[in-house]
């Protein structure tokens, strides 16, 4: 088998804050794709890209650090 061939059978394990790094690169490339659609002067696209992308990161570690307390709670 090739070698990219063996990432689909033997996996790469990524830790805890790997997992948590991964977030950053999607939310900024699902803001910038948004932004893109929704400015109508291209000037407007940085600015409103780093706000979005900021937003969408502290929200997803938020409801996330919000599930882990409610998880911590019930079990």
């Amino acid at each position: 088998m090739n070698a990219i061939g063996e990432f689909f059978v033997t996996p790469i394990e990524i830790g805890g804050i790997q997992k948590a790094l991964l977030l950053l690169p999607l939310c900024l490339s699902i803001s910038i794709v948004y932004k893109v659609t929704r400015c109508e002067r291209l000037a407007d696209v940085p600015a409103a890209v780093g706000a979005l992308w900021v937003t969408i990161v502290v929200g997803m570690y938020a409801v996330g650090v919000g599930l882990w307390v409610v998880y911590l709670l019930v079990v």
